[in-house]
């Protein structure tokens, strides 16, 4: 046994040490400057799969899981499929609900073996195909964002189809503007303060084949603080408050969304999920009581929490020049950064260096300037062509935002677990791209 394995956070021959934070919990420095995840070396598996490649640690999605049950034992578990759209993981997380939003993700869902009952359908708009879908897989709950919307569920859908109203409660959770959702003028939800929610919820009750389980908010994503979930509890119980005095109905779900923060580069703080859940859990009993109501059975919609931080991405230096390091991937495998400003850092893999680290940006493959992964990542000054970087968190909104930009392939999806390597998703082929050009 190596120092390495026995210290995973000591580098080897001036290594840098891992972040804790930012690698999934089987990372392990290995020697030759190697690094291994599930016991499986980072080097053979790009030797064996080619770059790109997206690399998922089963023990890190397993911990995550875990802790989750652990610190909201009562509450529905609904994994956010958005976030990784992959019929490996769903099966990974047995026991959870799905989260999806179009008829695309109920039929992962199906196809991954989540009951019906345990599949929440969301999304500001749901077409025809997608509610038939939703019908078809018995989905237990639809997430109703606009009185339009309850309309069509009415002319629609089965009769006892039970609804939740989403909300836009108006609470900011202090995160970038284009992934907050619980904010006045967003396209999600009712408003709160305007008495739109609790009209929709009026008109939901009115429809005498649909059956009104609960409330729905969401806040966004990578939300840092627990205050905005605080709030958003509050507010809610409220509004099941004034439901009951207006309409004699005490609903009996409360669904607060995800949106729990991952740290991408080192120093950025994790998530007090065990905090989170004590104040949470605490504000909504005092608000329960304060309004003499029943606590709600509580619903939870992680996605990026749960699988973000599981995920390593491979990419082959291509060229080094001035203050860029060009790889093979690039905004089709990663589009965030270019989206909205994320941020990530990298890691030599492969072989020992003691050049001192220099600051340089990592360049993508494409036609774009903006195709940027990562700014300011200190690697060593002698990178060069052909050497392989490892990008870890890139477990979330990779493959599920991933394109064919300059008609690319996608990445392969490999999980790793007990020093085996199993494909979840194969690179795609040139024939994959041509199949639906009929000429």
């Amino acid at each position: 046994m190596t120092l390495a394995e026995v210290l995973p956070s000591v580098g080897l021959a001036g290594e840098p040490p891992l972040d804790p934070g930012l690698w999934p919990v089987t990372t392990r420095i290995a020697d030759g400057g190697d690094l291994t995840c599930g016991g499986v070396s980072l080097v053979r598996l790009a030797a064996r799969f080619g770059t790109p490649v997206q690399v998922f640690d089963e023990a890190e999605i397993r911990r995550r899981a875990a802790l989750l049950r652990t610190a909201f034992p009562d509450a529905e578990i609904a994994f956010a499929t958005k976030a990784l759209p992959v019929r490996g993981i769903l099966r990974r997380l047995d026991g959870f609900s799905a989260d999806v939003c179009s008829a695309g993700e109920i039929a992962l869902a199906r196809s991954a073996g989540v009951p019906g009952e345990r599949i929440l359908v969301h999304g500001n708009v749901k077409t025809p195909e997608d509610l038939k879908a939703a019908f078809a897989a018995h989905a237990g709950r639809i997430v109703a964002d606009s009185a339009d919307e309850i309309d069509q569920l009415a002319a629609l859908a089965p009769a006892g189809q039970r609804v939740l109203v989403r909300v836009t409660p108006g609470v900011d959770a202090h995160t970038h503007h284009a992934l907050a959702t619980a904010v006045e003028g967003q396209k999600f939800g009712l408003s709160l303060a305007s008495g739109a929610a609790l009209d929709a919820v009026g008109h939901l009750l009115a429809q005498p084949g649909l059956r009104a389980a609960g409330l729905h908010c969401h806040l966004g994503s990578q939300v840092r603080g627990t205050s905005a979930y605080e709030e958003a509890a509050r507010r809610m119980v409220g509004l099941l408050a004034q439901v009951r005095d207006r309409h004699g109905v005490t609903l009996d779900q409360l669904d607060l969304g995800g949106g729990f923060t991952v740290p991408y580069r080192p120093g950025e703080g994790a998530f007090d999920l065990t905090g989170a859940a004590r104040r949470v859990l605490g504000t909504l009993r005092r608000e329960c009581d304060r309004h003499r109501l029943p606590v709600p059975r509580l619903v939870l919609e992680p996605g990026r929490w749960l699988v973000a931080t599981a995920g390593i991405t491979l990419y082959r230096v291509a060229a080094v020049k001035g203050g860029f390091v060009a790889v093979d991937g690039g905004m089709s495998d990663n589009p965030r950064p270019a989206l909205y400003g994320a941020r990530y850092t990298a890691r030599l893999v492969g072989r020992h260096t003691k050049a001192p680290r220099r600051p340089v940006t990592i360049a993508g493959r494409h036609c774009e300037a903006g195709d940027l992964l990562a700014e300011d990542v200190p690697l060593p000054a002698d990178v060069r062509a052909g050497d392989l970087l490892a990008v870890p968190v890139s477990g979330a909104y990779h493959h599920a935002l991933a394109s064919n930009y300059n008609l690319v392939g996608r990445p392969p999806l490999i999980a790793v677990a007990d020093g085996a390597a199993r494909v979840l998703v194969r690179r795609e082929t040139e024939e994959d791209l041509l199949r639906r050009d009929l000429g």
